[in-house]
């Protein structure tokens, strides 16, 4: 039986800046251990107890980057993050640590070209005040919304749309942070990041009533 989640402690920060501060290889593997034991193996741990709340899996994602395109060429993510995958529902739960603390989100990330078809559509009939009204309710809960967004309006969406806000969305995530030290000891993420999925469940509800999983090829979903 897995271990339970006991909280990171403020040493876990300490962690990440010093990764920031010296972003190499060799500074990674004489920290290996302590990022293993304070970091990724708690995240984990916590993750699975959400998987187990929620019916869900997890997984966890790799500390290196991918640095073949990138002119960035810092071989590490300066956080560490996984995900809550729950059947029927696209969006997910995401938590991630870093130096700047504890963060959670949820939500439809580079939806592909069918999805934002499906989602633009909804949003402007009558379904899509639905989504105004469960976005606001979400915002005055605490949480954000945010994503990547046009900047101007879709094609064939006129500049005064009454929901132009969502309609220039291309992602729909909602997030909040819990901050730095003195947050991350005990039971307080976990209660944090299940509340966070209770409180967008209404907007990323909507989104898989109305938008849902792509049906495209992988190899073209990302031709949005």
């Amino acid at each position: 039986m897995q271990a339970p989640f006991l909280g990171f402690g403020a040493e876990a920060l300490d962690w990440f800046r010093g990764l920031e501060a010296e972003n190499s290889k060799a500074w990674f593997e004489a920290n290996r251990a302590a990022w293993e034991r304070g970091i990724r193996d708690p995240l984990e741990r916590l993750l699975e107890e959400l998987a187990a709340d929620l019916g869900g899996s997890v997984r966890m994602f790799r500390q290196n980057r991918d640095i073949r395109f990138s002119k960035d060429k810092s071989p590490y993510k300066t956080s560490t993050y996984g995900v809550v995958r729950v059947p029927g529902s696209e969006s997910g739960l995401y938590v991630s640590i870093s130096s700047k603390g504890l963060g959670a989100g949820s939500g439809y990330l580079r939806m592909a070209a069918d999805q934002l078809q499906r989602y633009r559509d909804a949003v402007q009939r009558p379904e899509g005040a639905e989504l105004a009204e469960a976005v606001a309710s979400m915002r005055a809960a605490g949480l954000r919304l945010w994503g990547a967004a046009l900047k101007g309006a879709p094609r064939g969406v006129a500049r005064d749309h009454p929901r132009i806000e969502l309609l220039r969305l291309k992602d729909v995530l909602a997030g909040d942070d819990l901050g730095p030290a003195g947050t991350l000891d005990g039971r307080r993420p976990v209660a944090f990041a299940r509340a966070l999925w209770d409180r967008s469940r209404p907007v990323m509800g909507w989104m898989d009533a109305h938008v849902g999983p792509s049906l495209l090829p992988p190899e073209v979903r990302r031709g949005r």
